[in-house]
């Protein structure tokens, strides 16, 4: 498929929809970091950036904007002449019938193209995505936004009619031709992965009607979602004052350090949910009822299919972690428990579940939290330091907390620049020092990219976390040695805990939720009750007695933006295969130390070029066993058993 525009997201706390050709890549963390006291703390942040894109275009209106919006309508209008000429569609005559040769030269120049188009529409769509991630109220930017998005269906369309045709070709001409120097070897597994997925298309006009029909479905039913988030805000009385607060802030409550604000910003939470429930009901049946109908007719046997097909694994690499995870809920129940016990509790009611733990009342300055991560990175290698360095110093990142902007934080790629933008609610907190580290990941990943195509640089999200947890790991190892006191080790192993925890038993619950949601879904639309009912059941199916079941969360599916992606569902699995590959990789470096950080930084430039399982076994790693997944669980399980014993 063609890039679609947007994200990816640390989960619970990380997504720009790639197409076969990504699009600019957004990694989103975990919408609504873990402050102790969010609202004290935003005076004693210092000076909180705002992201600069004036290297990439004066303006949204400007003359050079436009003239790249020209330079891509022109381009796109190139192709299809091009395609048109050569006669290059789903089991097209044309080319077939010519020689090896020409069919090559055809092949290579179509590849060209595509690339150029896609590399000016990810720069568009990321300039264009610096505006409306950061004020849902800017209308100029959604209406550009939404001009652009044509040009996104466009592609979508050349899509098919490449990958159509390279599926016409026989196994052994599409290997012939891959054997050529130059741009057909260099694209090798791309166009093998583009005939082994051209068995799922439609015909051509259908899947260009289904194209169009995106942007009035399941793309509006997204879009009305992320406003919807933005734009929602509560009157709440918070230091001794009525404060109207937007949603993240809200949420970001939950880890206040008094027990009766969590509570209170818990119920607060619930009833604004309650006033807006039906709105994300309906974009919930719009996208999933849209993804359902697209797969029956695509040959997909559910959407789970898809979704592992385009994280290049397989159903048995998705059933030894998924089990494994499983087999772990008992010993995350003992952290919850534990937790609930220094809480004195007899249970954790969901608002406790991100309750600041520890006596570590140490908050950070965004000069600080710079200043450590730029420490920490150099330890590790001097060119992820000097990649932090220049997305420090460049003002590749917006870390202010403000109305109209979105929660959570992601990293998207600015290919035009070959840069990276990064989005974050600092807040002063270990998390959001956690995050940031997180998503410089993101942006290093992107720069281990640079000098590869769009085509080859395309990430699925099972590798696309690596970087990132390997940043988050060693930012929360280096804090977790320089902890001077046992309060604050103690604080420090319940936030890498809590965040191990969403990663692996909240996905979990994601997982099954989405499961249940598209099975149901096939059948009739849900309610929103409907839709609250399966969330709680899915969250007492993974949370078990770890947590309060009178005391759970039923709208947790309403603003996490990753169930309303229709062209990648099941967003959620990814993360947990990202912090178990993450921390297997990490147990490799404890070993090899700096020579490393070479191997890491080729697998990084090669994630577009191979399957998971391939990559993996660069170091030894075989994700199709159970065992890798037990191991990399079994760290975390150490973890839980510290934290246990831990008297503090």
């Amino acid at each position: 498929m063609a890039p679609k525009k947007k994200v990816t997201k640390k989960t619970a706390k990380k997504a720009a929809p790639k197409p076969k050709a990504k699009a600019p890549k957004k990694m989103i963390r975990k919408a609504a970091s873990k402050p102790k006291a969010a609202a004290k703390r935003k005076a004693n942040l210092g000076s909180v950036p705002r992201w600069d894109l004036s290297n990439v275009y004066p303006g949204l209106e400007s003359a050079a904007f436009q003239a790249a919006v020209t330079e891509l309508s022109a381009q796109l209008d190139g192709i299809d002449a091009y395609l048109v000429e050569q006669r290059i569609e789903k089991h097209a005559a044309g080319p077939l019938q010519t020689s090896s040769d020409a069919q090559a030269q055809v092949l290579a120049a179509v590849l060209d193209k595509m690339n150029a188009a896609m590399r000016l529409y990810g720069t568009l769509n990321a300039y264009i995505a610096s505006f409306t991630t950061t004020d849902s109220f800017n209308q100029t930017a959604r209406r550009i936004e939404s001009e652009v998005e044509q040009y996104g269906v466009r592609l979508r369309k050349i899509d098919v009619s490449v990958r159509g045709w390279v599926g016409s070709l026989s196994a052994g001409q599409l290997a012939e031709l891959t054997r050529r120097p130059g741009t057909l070897a260099e694209h090798s597994f791309y166009l093998q992965e583009m005939h082994a997925q051209s068995g799922y298309l439609m015909d051509a006009k259908e899947e260009a009607l289904a194209a169009e029909l995106s942007l009035s479905g399941s793309n509006a039913w997204g879009k009305l979602q992320n406003t919807t988030n933005s734009q929602l805000s509560v009157e709440f009385k918070l230091d001794g004052r009525l404060q109207k607060l937007p949603m993240p802030a809200l949420i970001n409550l939950r880890s206040h350090a008094d027990p009766e604000v969590r509570r209170r910003g818990y119920e607060a939470e619930i009833a604004a949910f309650d006033t807006v429930k039906e709105v994300y009901a309906a974009a919930m049946n719009g996208v999933k009822g849209e993804v359902n109908t697209l797969n029956q007719r695509r040959g997909r046997s559910d959407a789970l299919h898809a979704s592992i097909d385009t994280s290049r694994i397989d159903r048995q690499t998705l059933d030894a972690m998924m089990e494994a995870m499983q087999d772990s809920f008992p010993t995350f129940r003992r952290y919850f428990k534990a937790k609930a016990k220094r809480l004195g509790k007899k249970s954790l009611a969901w608002w406790d579940l991100f309750a600041p733990m520890g006596s570590m009342d140490r908050t950070y300055t965004y000069q600080q939290a710079r200043d450590f991560i730029l420490e920490q990175f150099g330890n590790f290698s001097p060119d992820l330091q000097a990649l932090a360095q220049r997305a420090f110093d460049n003002n590749w990142i917006d870390a202010e907390m403000r109305e109209g902007k979105s929660a959570g934080a992601f990293c998207m790629e600015v290919p035009g620049v070959d840069e990276s933008r990064i989005l974050a609610n600092f807040d002063g907190s270990m998390d959001q020092l956690s995050t940031l580290a997180h998503e410089l990941g993101h942006a290093y990943h992107n720069e281990c990219l640079v000098g590869k195509t769009y085509l080859q640089a395309t990430t699925p999200m099972t590798l696309a976390e690596t970087a990132s947890i390997m940043c988050e790991t060693i930012i929360n190892n280096a804090s977790l040695k320089l902890a001077q006191t046992p309060g604050e080790k103690l604080a420090i192993l319940e936030n890498q805990l809590l965040n191990a925890s969403q990663v692996v038993v909240d996905i979990t619950s994601r997982f099954l939720f989405e499961k249940e949601v598209f099975e149901r879904r096939a059948k009739a639309e849900l309610s929103a009750d409907e839709l609250c009912e399966i969330m709680e059941r899915a969250q007492l199916a993974t949370y078990g007695d770890g947590l309060d079941p009178k005391q759970l969360h039923k709208y947790m599916w309403t603003w996490k933006p990753h169930y309303y992606y229709a062209g990648f569902s099941f967003y959620n699995y990814p993360y947990a295969f990202g912090l178990l590959f993450g921390t297997g990789l990490y147990a490799i470096y404890q070993q090899r130390g700096a020579e490393f950080t070479k191997d890491y930084r080729d697998l990084l430039a090669s994630t577009g070029l191979g399957d998971a399982a391939t990559l993996a076994q660069r170091f030894g790693i075989n994700i199709r066993e159970k065992k890798f997944w037990q191991d990399s669980l079994a760290v975390i399980g150490q973890q839980i058993e510290e934290y246990v014993n831990l008297k503090a």
